[in-house]
């Protein structure tokens, strides 16, 4: 990924940086809330770290606000659970609503960890490599939102990439869990 190119795409999309982050800085993030950065996100956010509104902020926004991040794709999904009907076969029998909101945060915890980027889309750390899709999640409407980082990032910023909005660049890497869900 071209990271000169990109940070300037963004820029003329109204993008604000700040310096990226230091590999003292990701230690601490993951350490923190316990997930890995894969590859190419740690070279995007070690580039040059976005910090408009919608962006996560490693650098100053509360943990709070953080934690809230991380927990919005169960929060949704349990939400959804409660009002929706949501309930996946393959989990069984739906139990009771609190022992169902039970299951899906073990289903969760035991999935890859998501990695918000920005506004409600999604980078799972698992496999910690370069390459991994993301994720657009608005409680269970779960949707490939860009097939890697680039990928996505022309898709959400396409009249500054100049490319056709869900254009696909290739065919994501399938994740466990996130995978299915977004292909139910």
């Amino acid at each position: 990924m071209d990271l000169t190119y990109c940070k300037e795409q963004l820029v003329s999309a109204g993008v604000v940086f700040d310096s990226g982050l230091t590999q003292e800085e990701f230690a601490a993030i993951e350490r923190e809330y316990d997930f890995c950065f894969p590859l190419d996100l740690r070279e995007f956010l070690g580039y040059a770290l976005p910090v408009s509104k919608g962006w996560t902020d490693w650098r100053r926004e509360k943990r709070s606000e953080i934690e809230k991040r991380l927990n919005w794709p169960l929060e949704g999904m349990c939400f959804d659970i409660e009002h929706n009907s949501f309930w996946l076969e393959s989990w069984g029998a739906k139990p009771a609503l609190g022992e169902a909101c039970a299951i899906a945060r073990a289903k969760v915890a035991d999935a890859p960890h998501l990695i918000p980027i920005y506004s409600h889309r999604y980078m799972p750390d698992r496999p910690c490599i370069a390459g991994n899709p993301v994720f657009s999640i608005y409680q269970t409407d779960i949707i490939y939102y860009g097939a890697d980082l680039f990928d996505y990032l022309c898709n959400e910023f396409e009249h500054s990439f100049g490319r056709a909005k869900y254009a696909l660049g290739s065919q994501p890497r399938q994740i466990e869990f996130w995978s299915d869900l977004a292909m139910r």
